[in-house]
This record gives C-alpha cells, sequence and structure tokens, in this order.
C-alpha cells in the first residue's frame, strides 16, 4: 500500500531547536520538513501535502503571526502550533484566536510535543471527516450550505430564528452530514461573527486533558505546567464556543461544564480566581445522547441545559435531490484544485451517484467525486470512473475500471491468495502512480500533493515499482 505518513512542517530561525524538534517528530513516526523563516515556510506549504505546522513566532522576513494568516487562507483546516517564548504568551494566545490549533511554551519537554501534535493531527482527522464546505454564492446554497430538499429548507428556517441569540444549540446527525458547517454558519450569521469561533473536538483529548482544555490552568498545577494557559472558554469570550462530539466528555467532567454554562463562570486548573465569560455554545454529537443517559454515561441535566434548540441533520441519502446540486459543486472544486476541465457528468453515471446510500454521507460523495475528476480522461465523467460499490447499486455487471483490472494467467503459479493479492495491489499501485505523474506532467511534488503522500514517499514508492526511469522530478 502506499504510504501514509504525516507530513508536518517546522519553521523556526534557530538551528537547535528546528534539529531537536526533527529528530523526535521523525522518530515518532512523521515526515518532517524544516523552513529557516516564514517566507520560507509558505514556499514548502505550497509546495507539499503538510499535514501540521510547527512555527516559531518571532522570525527574520516573515513572522509566524503573517504565517498564520497567509496559511490559514489558503488552508482553513490545517492545524498550526505556534511557538512562543515566556514573554510572548499574549501573542500566541491571540494566535488562538486567529486560528492557531494550540502553542508550545519554551522550555517545553517530548511528552508535551508528542501530545499536541498527536492530538492536533487527530483532530483534523475527525473534523476531515465530518466537515464539508459550499461556497455561498453556489445555486441553491444558503447559509453556506448546499441542498434545497424538505429537510434542509427546514434547517434554513430554524437558522434563520436562531442565529443571532445566545441559546444554545445542540446539532445532531450522523458522521459527514455537516455539524461543524451548521455551526459556523450559527456564528456567521449572529453578532458574534467578529468575535473568535473556537472549535474542540472532544473526541480528539485524552479524558485527563479535557479539563485542562476547556478551561485552562495555572503555574504549577500539574507537572508540565510550567505556565499559566487559558482554555478554549477563554478564548471563546464574546464569540462561539463548539463542542463536537459533546457525547466523549467524560461524566466526571459534565459537572463543571454544567456549572460554566449555567453561571459563564469556572476557575482554571489549580486555581482560585473565579473567571466570567460571555460565550455561546454549539454542541454536536452523532451518538443517541438519550441512550447514553439510561447507561448512566452521559447527565441527564447536562442534556436539557445544551438540548434549548435541537438541529437534526439529515443523512445524504434522505436528501438524494440535493445530490446532483452536490455533485456539481464538487466537479468544479476539483476541476479549479486539480486543474482539470471536466465538462459535466453523464446520466448515468448522475443517476448511480443518486442511488447510492452513502454511509459516510457528504464527506464521502466529496472523497468519490475528487478521485473520479483526478482520473477521468474523458470530456466528462463516466460510470467506468466511479468506485465499483457506486456501479454496483443498479445491479449491472459492469466491468472494473483499468486500474483494478487482474488477468488470473498473469498471476504468480505459486501461493495463495495472499501473494496473489499482493501481486495485484502492487499493479494497481503502480496504475495510479503513473496516471498521477502523468496528470502533472512528471512533477512528482503535484503528484505526491495530488496521492496525498509525502513527496519522499512518493519517490520510494516510484523506486519499488520501477517508475524512476523516464521521469524528469521536477520540483516546480
Amino acid at each position: 500500500m502506499l504510504p501514509e505518513k504525516k507530513q508536518v512542517l517546522i519553521v523556526d530561525d534557530e538551528p537547535n531547536l528546528r534539529k531537536i524538534l526533527a529528530a523526535q517528530l521523525s522518530r515518532d513516526g512523521y515526515d518532517v520538513l524544516l523552513a529557516e523563516d516564514g517566507e520560507q515556510g509558505l514556499a514548502v506549504l505550497r509546495e507539499h501535502h503538510i499535514d501540521l505546522v510547527v512555527t516559531d513566532l518571532k522570525m527574520p522576513k516573515v513572522d509566524g503571526m503573517t504565517l498564520l494568516r497567509e496559511a490559514l487562507r489558503e488552508a482553513p483546516e490545517l492545524p498550526i502550533i505556534m511557538i512562543t517564548a515566556h514573554g510572548t504568551v499574549d501573542t500566541a494566545v491571540e494566535a488562538l484566536k486567529l486560528g492557531a490549533f494550540d502553542y508550545l511554551t519554551k522550555p517545553f519537554d517530548k511528552d508535551e510535543v508528542r501530545q499536541i501534535v498527536s492530538k492536533a493531527l487527530k483532530t483534523r482527522q475527525l473534523a476531515e471527516e465530518e466537515a464539508t464546505s459550499a461556497p455561498k454564492d453556489v445555486p441553491g446554497a444558503r447559509f453556506g450550505i448546499i441542498g434545497q430538499s424538505p429537510g434542509l429548507t427546514d434547517l434554513y428556517a430554524v437558522l434563520e430564528r436562531v442565529a443571532d441569540s445566545p441559546t444554545t444549540v445542540l446539532i445532531t446527525g450522523e458522521s459527514g452530514t455537516g455539524k461543524e458547517l451548521v455551526a459556523r454558519a450559527l456564528h456567521d450569521h449572529s453578532s458574534r461573527r467578529g468575535k473568535p469561533f473556537i472549535k474542540v473536538n472532544c473526541a480528539a483529548i485524552p479524558k485527563e486533558l479535557i479539563e485542562s482544555e476547556l478551561f485552562g490552568y495555572e503555574r504549577g498545577a500539574f507537572t508540565g505546567a510550567v505556565s499559566s494557559k487559558p482554555g478554549r472558554f477563554e478564548l471563546a469570550n464574546g464569540g462561539t464556543l463548539f463542542l463536537d462530539e459533546i457525547g466523549e466528555i467524560p461524566v466526571e467532567m459534565q459537572v463543571k461544564l454544567l456549572r460554566a454554562l449555567q453561571e459563564s463562570e469556572f476557575e482554571r486548573v489549580g486555581g482560585i480566581k473565579t473567571i466570567r465569560v460571555d460565550v455561546r455554545l454549539v454542541a454536536a454529537t452523532n451518538r443517541d445522547l438519550k441512550k447514553l443517559i439510561a447507561q448512566s454515561a452521559f447527565r441527564e441535566d447536562l442534556f436539557y441545559r445544551l438540548n434549548v434548540v435541537s438541529i437534526r441533520l439529515p443523512a445524504l441519502r434522505e436528501r438524494a435531490t440535493d445530490i446532483p446540486l452536490l455533485v456539481d459543486h464538487f466537479l468544479t472544486k476539483f476541476n479549479d484544485r486539480l486543474k482539470k476541465h471536466v465538462a459535466g457528468v453523464e446520466p448515468e453515471a448522475l443517476d448511480l451517484l443518486s442511488a447510492y446510500g452513502w454511509p459516510g454521507n457528504i464527506r464521502e460523495l466529496e472523497n468519490v467525486m475528487e478521485r473520479a475528476v483526478l482520473f477521468c480522461d474523458a470530456q466528462k465523467l463516466r460510470v467506468e470512473d466511479l468506485p465499483v460499490e457506486l456501479r454496483g447499486v443498479s445491479g449491472s455487471m459492469l466491468p472494473p475500471p483499468d486500474a483494478a483490472q487482474i488477468d488470473m494467467n498473469d498471476l504468480p503459479a505459486e501461493g495463495g491468495l495472499k501473494e496473489h493479492v499482493k501481486v495485484a495491489m502492487s499493479r494497481l499501485e503502480r496504475d495510479l502512480v503513473s496516471r498521477a505523474l502523468k496528470q502533472t506532467n512528471g512533477n512528482v511534488t503535484h503528484a505526491a500533493r495530488l496521492l496525498k503522500i509525502s513527496r519522499k514517499g512518493l519517490q520510494l514508492k516510484m523506486k519499488e515499482l520501477g517508475l524512476r526511469e523516464g521521469v524528469g522530478e521536477k520540483n516546480e
């Protein structure tokens, strides 16, 4: 299989710090890239599929704050961790309000780095599984959400009434239905839109750290707390706090969360000073909270405090009439991103897309469209450009795509199923890599970005598959 190492970019003008962080993250299994300043860091971001950025605040040429703004403008979901000295903690807090994921205060230990990096990457993975984006100017879109089905019409009516209010909202629905998109719409269409929108994925945070994540901590509160740090409630003051996967919060923490919601006040971990905040809370879950209550895994009083206004997002299979609108949106999106010119979707292919059950909802549709656009060699998307599981919807026995065709006569004469699968997968990998290189005119950097693997990983895979010859490894 193609390697799936996460790529981490370290941006710092101190050679020793770059070296130490690179050594640790490499040992932890990440593919590490380095940049000496923000200017070089932005250049690396444009040429590689980066999963996480760790950057210093104070640097020559382009500083960390500028890097943060520019990077998030091009990739809003990119997690960025700031490195700061004690004297610039206020600036780091400001960076969090602008969209940074977290910050490290010098000196930091390896466990703290490992913990924050792991949390950031897990949060991004969960967000990618859940979030979908829709520009507000496309046909059939309101509040940045695409759709005109009855379920979405009801959603728009609720958003109209509750967006500009301080009322707590609980969003429910399956994974991939766009719960974060609705939370963002509530914030963006309220009088709080100029204030912070702070999101926390409760499933990505270890249970023992959830309290300090939400409410912050004072210096010396626990081992490793070398300085005080505000929690997400403080960072969201005046704005909106979005707690995704609220059902994952430990029962013992739910009491403190309930008090913070009812009284708008709390204390940091290890602190005695009461902190008051003005925060509008939006929570989301794909779990049945009433079942969790029956199992004593969720407090009933917290549920009723969260469930002031309830919004249920329909699964994509419940709003099949919206699929053509979403297909058009993703076709435009990936034509632009992948520099393709696919003019549309053939009726038979659109029928299959509309008939499929979409267990992964909109996120699954987005992934299918990205792959189909990437490997489409015709003027329009055809049935054969779609995955096998979709082509089975109609009940017809359509042949698999060229990349998956297997000639049993070419398989090894000796060996069992495992050896046959290995040979078939090697051929599939070779075909996918070859087509990506062809699509990018032999540009290894851009091909790696399309395949969502590291450049180094692609080079190793090309060597393994015998694809190095005849390919000029272009960098630009």
